[in-house]
């Protein structure tokens, strides 16, 4: 009976191990199943960095107490976004295209993880009043975690289509996004159990204190979002890099490397009129995609000072959020694989338009723009947070607006290892991520000069539906077929 059981586990072990059948979309052999749950686990240990700083937490506490005013907050958050979508766009399609002509993606991807986990370490040092760092270097820290953050994102999609079959690229995209959001979860519900609730309710799984002698007063659930990011990144991200396989080798100095990749992506970008349906997609992903990251850009910082909301607010908010947006990644692979990429992205989008106009009709005064709601009415539960009806409507609301917003990610991720040319996919994918950060600047800065303009965040946020408007009408014209390679 032992030996009979002994024998199995080499067996279930050397099947985690071993390359599953078939040729990956790239045209080489798939990884094994432990090399593509690695890759996928990585955007799980990335993803956080998104909920945790960019949208729900320190987003947050950026406008209110670092800056200490919504809208110049909403103002200064955009431009530090806008800075940072430049930078990427001027480096992040070189950087792919010498990844190409070096062959290997994992040192690149290294290096970047490196610099994005010791920026955001340091976050923690940013208290309000400039008590530490001064709002200059909170911003330069600001720019430098976004852009080391979407460098990585470079490395990781070029290493996607390299690892399973085209028709299962879809599912190994929204696999990862689920993950990615699952994580947040995971960390948002620590954070709430460990250092949000305790001494405020009584509930018999929350300690009396906080632990680690965390001070609430003095900001600092608000600021370990950072390190804590920084040790899960770490801890999970790990085993893409132990297990998961790079590309070869190519015999390349580091100087020549980057001489061999400028020029093939200058002659990529020449060339792009011989991928015109590829060129129409970077373009069309462009401008959705720059409206989508511009909701979540916003989106912590809106609800915050919109309601009032408090950190525990905010936590359970990212907490229902992300379990849904868990849901998005899964429900973007079945889009894509039930409609196709191109009808999968025209749906994610759409839906993320009719939540946006949605979301902005809730007010605590009022619900769906015309009907008056009395803030001073009593609330409808017991629970510490989400006390007013429009509260949990407009949370209802946002719930579809990360579900089509995953999905959108998850599938446009999937469009692009559907149609690039093989033999330039990570310089396509440095395109790609071109296409998602180009202008970057753009929506960030609308978004900052409507905000000036009207003195209303909720008028700066509607400006994005014009770019995710003009981004679902482009996606109309987009073919899911595969470029061939041009020399």
């Amino acid at each position: 009976m032992s030996d009979s059981v002994s024998d199995q586990k080499p067996t279930l072990l050397a099947r985690w191990m071993t390359p599953t059948a078939g040729t990956s979309a790239s045209g080489a052999a798939c990884a094994s199943p432990l090399a593509q749950w690695a890759w996928a686990g990585f955007e799980g240990a990335r993803n956080p960095h998104v909920l945790l700083i960019t949208i729900y937490i320190f987003a947050p506490y950026f406008y209110q107490h670092l800056v200490g005013d919504p809208v110049r907050g909403q103002s200064l958050w955009g431009d530090l976004n806008s800075l940072a979508g430049l930078i990427i766009a001027l480096f992040a399609p070189a950087l792919g295209a010498v990844a190409d002509a070096g062959g290997r993606r994992k040192p690149w991807l290294f290096a970047f993880s490196v610099s994005l986990a010791v920026t955001a370490i340091a976050l923690w040092y940013a208290l309000p009043g400039e008590a530490v760092l001064s709002l200059a270097a909170i911003c330069v820290l600001l720019v430098a975690t976004i852009v080391s953050f979407d460098f990585t994102a470079v490395f990781h999609n070029a290493m996607l289509p390299t690892l399973v079959p085209d028709k299962r690229v879809g599912k190994l995209s929204g696999l990862a996004l689920a993950l990615g959001n699952l994580s947040g979860v995971i960390l948002f519900v620590f954070m709430l159990i460990c250092f949000v609730l305790p001494g405020k309710v009584s509930w018999p799984f929350v300690p009396a204190e906080p632990w680690f002698g965390i001070d609430r007063e003095a900001y600092e659930p608000e600021r370990m979002v950072g390190p804590l990011f920084a040790i899960w990144f770490v801890i999970f991200g790990l085993p893409l890099f132990l297990f998961t396989p790079d590309q070869p080798r190519v015999a390349l100095g580091p100087i020549a490397a980057i001489r061999r990749g400028t020029a093939s992506l200058v002659r990529t970008v020449r060339s792009l009129g011989n991928y015109r349906n590829v060129a129409l997609y970077l373009v069309t992903r462009m401008i959705y995609n720059d409206g989508c990251n511009a909701v979540l850009i916003f989106g912590g910082g809106y609800a915050a000072t919109t309601f009032g909301w408090t950190t525990l607010d905010l936590l359970v908010y990212g907490v229902v959020l992300s379990v849904f947006a868990t849901y998005g990644g899964i429900f973007g692979g079945w889009i894509d694989h039930k409609f196709g990429s191109q009808r999968g992205l025209l749906i994610a989008v759409g839906g993320t338009m009719i939540g946006l106009v949605l979301s902005l009709s809730m007010r605590p005064d009022t619900i769906l723009f015309f009907i008056s709601y009395d803030p001073a009415s009593p609330p409808v539960h017991g629970l510490p947070f989400f006390k007013s009806l429009p509260e949990i409507i407009y949370v209802a609301i946002v719930i579809i607006i990360a579900i089509f917003i995953t999905a959108s990610y998850a599938n446009s991720r999937t469009m692009m290892a559907r149609i690039a040319p093989v033999k330039k996919m990570a310089e396509f994918f440095g395109l790609y991520a071109l296409s998602g950060t180009a202008t970057a600047f753009l929506a960030p800065f609308v978004v900052a000069r409507f905000t000036e303009w009207s003195g209303s965040t909720a008028v700066g946020l509607a400006s994005i539906l014009i770019l995710l408007g003009a981004g679902w009408i482009g996606m109309l014209f987009v073919k899911t077929e595969r470029a061939e390679t041009v020399d």
